[in-house]
C-alpha cells in the first residue's frame, strides 16, 4: 500500500513516510492509493469480534508495509482500552459516545494511534517535532498521546480565547516535551501557520516536522474504527443506519466514508455544522467557497476552510452528483443548538455537549424525510469540557470527572504569538 498526494497521484510514498512528512512536498494531503473492501463475512459476523479484532482487520491494509502484525496488535491494545457505547436517546436515535478516553474526546483514538506509530518509527538519536493546530480537543488529545514519547517534541497552536478553559488546561499544563502556543487569531490562522511551516525550507532543512492534525494519515484513518464499532452495536436494529457527524475539519466524516468503502453497510452520512457553513453551502450550490471562520459555542467546528473536504471529494471522484447521493449537510446557529440541548435534556435527561447537539439536529433534520432509519449522531466530547455553556444553558451542575479535576488547579504555561514570523523563531530555536 502506497499513499499519494492529492495534488499529484504519481508521487507515492509509504505509510511511514506519509506519517513522518505529514503533508506532501507539493502541499497535497496524502491518500491511500486504493481501498480494498473487506469480505462480506466480516460484516455479517462483526458482532462476534472484539474491538481490537475489528480495528486490526480494518487498518491492516493501510499500515502493514511499515508496521508488523505484532506491533499493530500491541498498538491497538494500548489505543482502544476504553469503551465506545451507542446509547439510545429516542426512538430510532442513538448517540455514539466518543468521550470515554483519557482526554474525554474523540481525538484520543487518532492521537494515540499516531503517537504509537511514531514510537515504532523513531530511531535512536533522531528527533521529530510534531506541529499541530487545534480548535479545541485535538490539542489535549495530542498532548496526552505524545507526552513523554522518546524523540518527539510537540508544538501546539491554539486560538486565544476560542477554546474552553478545560480544553486550554489540557494542552497548557503538561510541560515536558509539550509546548503550547497561544495565537492571537482564529483556528484557520493557526492552521495556516502550520501549513506554512511545513513548506518553509529554513525550518525543514534543520528540523524534521510532522503534523498531528487530521491532515496526517495516522491521525485521520484510525477514526474509521469507531464507525465500525457503532455498526457492530446497531446492526441488530435491522433498519437502514445513517450517521450524523458534527463537522469542522471533516476528517471524522471522511474516515466514516472510508469505513463505508471497506464495506460497512451504511448508505448515508450527514455533515452537521454550526454557522461555519462552507460545506452545507457547497452541497446546496455545487460551488465551494471557503470563508473566514466565526466563533460559536461549538468551537471545535469553527472552521471556514476544512482541510479534509478535499479527501471526501476525491473519494467521490469529484463527482458532485455521486457525493450528493451519499451526503446531506445542514447548518445550525447557537440558539438552535442551545434549544436542542434543552429539549433533549427535558425529555430524556441526556446531557449533550454543543457539538453533539449539532449532530443531533442534523440527524433529526434528515429523518424528517427519511423516517424509517436508525440514526447515530456522534457525541465527540464530554459535556464537562464545555462546562459554562452546558451548565448555564441547562441550569444544572455537572459532576467534574477526576481526570479533569486533576488539571484544573495547574498553572497554564503558553507562549503568545500573533505572526508566522514569531512561530518560525520558536521552531528554529527549539
Amino acid at each position: 500500500m502506497k499513499f499519494h498526494s492529492l495534488n499529484n497521484p504519481t508521487e507515492k510514498v509509504s505509510f511511514k513516510d506519509a506519517v513522518v512528512a505529514g503533508i506532501a512536498p507539493d502541499k497535497g494531503l496524502y491518500f491511500p492509493e486504493r481501498i480494498t473492501p473487506l469480505p462480506a463475512p466480516f460484516f455479517e459476523n462483526i458482532a462476534s469480534l472484539s474491538n481490537q479484532g475489528i480495528a486490526f482487520k480494518a487498518i491492516h491494509q493501510f499500515v502493514s508495509e511499515d508496521v508488523t502484525d505484532t506491533q499493530l496488535r500491541s498498538i491497538l491494545e494500548r489505543v482502544l482500552d476504553f469503551d465506545f457505547p451507542v446509547v439510545d436517546i429516542e426512538d430510532n436515535v442513538g448517540t455514539l459516545e466518543l468521550f470515554h478516553g483519557p482526554t474525554m474526546a474523540f481525538k484520543d483514538v487518532g492521537a494515540r494511534f499516531m503517537a504509537n506509530c511514531l514510537g515504532c518509527f523513531s530511531k535512536e538519536g533522531e528527533e521529530v517535532t510534531v506541529l499541530v493546530a487545534t480548535s479545541g480537543d485535538t490539542g489535549g488529545a495530542v498532548a496526552n498521546g505524545f507526552l513523554g514519547v522518546e524523540g518527539v517534541k510537540v508544538v501546539i497552536l491554539y486560538p486565544s480565547g476560542k477554546v474552553s478553559e478545560i480544553q486550554e488546561k489540557q494542552l497548557t499544563t503538561l510541560g515536558r516535551n509539550i509546548k503550547a502556543i497561544e495565537v492571537d487569531g482564529t483556528f484557520d490562522d493557526c492552521q495556516t501557520m502550520v501549513k506554512t511551516a511545513f513548506l518553509d525550507k529554513d525550518i525543514t532543512t534543520s528540523k524534521k516536522l510532522t503534523s498531528a492534525n487530521s491532515i496526517n494519515v495516522a491521525r485521520w484513518l484510525p477514526q474509521l474504527f469507531y464507525f465500525l464499532f457503532a455498526y457492530k452495536q446497531a446492526k441488530m436494529q435491522h433498519k437502514e443506519i445513517v450517521f450524523s457527524i458534527p463537522s469542522g475539519n471533516f476528517g471524522n466524516l471522511c474516515a466514516g466514508m472510508v469505513a463505508q468503502r471497506l464495506g460497512m453497510p451504511v448508505n448515508h452520512f450527514i455533515a452537521a455544522t454550526n454557522i461555519n457553513d462552507t460545506v452545507p453551502q457547497f452541497m446546496a450550490s455545487g460551488s465551494y467557497r471557503p470563508k473566514p471562520s466565526s466563533a460559536t459555542i461549538s468551537n471545535a467546528m469553527d472552521v471556514g476552510d476544512p482541510s479534509n473536504f478535499i479527501r471526501i471529494r476525491h473519494l467521490y471522484h469529484n463527482d458532485f452528483e455521486l457525493l450528493a447521493k451519499n451526503l446531506s449537510s445542514y447548518a445550525f446557529d447557537d440558539d438552535t443548538t442551545k434549544q436542542a440541548m434543552k429539549s433533549v435534556y427535558k425529555k430524556t435527561g441526556y446531557v449533550m455537549d454543543p457539538h453533539g447537539a449539532v449532530g443531533y439536529l442534523g440527524l433529526k433534520k434528515y429523518q424528517e424525510t427519511h423516517a424509517n432509519t436508525y440514526g447515530i449522531f456522534l457525541e465527540t466530547a464530554h459535556p464537562v469540557k464545555f462546562l459554562d455553556v452546558v451548565e448555564n444553558n441547562l441550569d444544572i451542575t455537572l459532576e467534574i470527572p477526576p481526570r479533569i479535576k486533576s488539571i484544573m488547579g495547574k498553572e497554564k504555561v503558553a507562549t503568545q504569538i500573533a505572526t508566522y514570523g514569531e512561530l518560525k523563531s520558536i521552531l528554529k530555536d527549539s
